[in-house]
């Protein structure tokens, strides 16, 4: 799918012409007309940024960050600004922003900060598509394997998991390589990886 980029300004005529530049770089675009209807907007789980005027009628560039956040929408966000409101757009980036075209934005700028908002948007999509990946394999543990992966995990050998858990050490062999290869670990140290991202996104691995 073609990166997709949200043109938030309040300027019709700066959308259309910022949209038919960005999709002359085979980029596909949607306008809005401000924070209110960008937010309400369906967006796509695709690859993209956000392209923003710092000054709009509902608010401004670090008004729309914090509302991004605030609904769960974490592409990155390019600030356009005007001479006079540069100071803010440093706020912005300093609030996480990847950069500020001052308008009028020049066609290799907008290429040069749209590129790498993208790359960065596409580095969080492919570690959120593996970190989805890695709670489904989780997720098809049993009970009992995930007990075992805990405390394995920790450090435990077999013989000390089996009286934590009142099991015969075969039995807990058999949950613990039934759980390896659930969680597609080829190794114990691939496996304790595994398990601190897990135990990162605090699921409860610690018992």
């Amino acid at each position: 799918m073609s990166p997709l980029i949200h043109i938030v300004d309040d300027d019709h005529q700066l959308r259309q012409a910022l949209g038919g530049l960005l999709r002359s770089m085979d980029y596909d675009t949607m306008d809005h007309p401000s924070i209110e209807t960008f937010l309400r907007a369906d967006k796509p789980a695709r690859p993209g940024c956000v392209l923003v005027d710092v000054r709009l009628p509902d608010g401004n560039g670090l008004d729309l960050q914090a509302r991004m956040v605030a609904h769960g929408v974490l592409q990155p966000v390019i600030i356009m600004t005007g001479y006079g409101d540069i100071a803010m757009s440093v706020r912005a980036m300093k609030a996480g922003a990847v950069d500020f075209l001052t308008k009028p934005v020049r066609d290799q700028d907008l290429f040069d900060a749209v590129t790498a908002a993208i790359e960065r948007d596409r580095t969080r999509l492919g570690r959120q598509q593996g970190e989805t990946e890695l709670e489904g394999r989780y997720a098809r543990l049993s009970p009992r394997e995930r007990e075992v992966m805990a405390l394995v995990t920790q450090g435990l050998l077999n013989k000390q998991v089996a009286a934590e858990l009142c099991l015969s050490e075969a039995t807990v062999k058999t949950h613990r390589k039934s759980a390896m290869q659930k969680m597609k670990a080829r190794t114990l140290a691939e496996w304790v990886r595994l398990a601190d991202r897990l135990g990162a996104r605090d699921h409860g691995l610690k018992v």
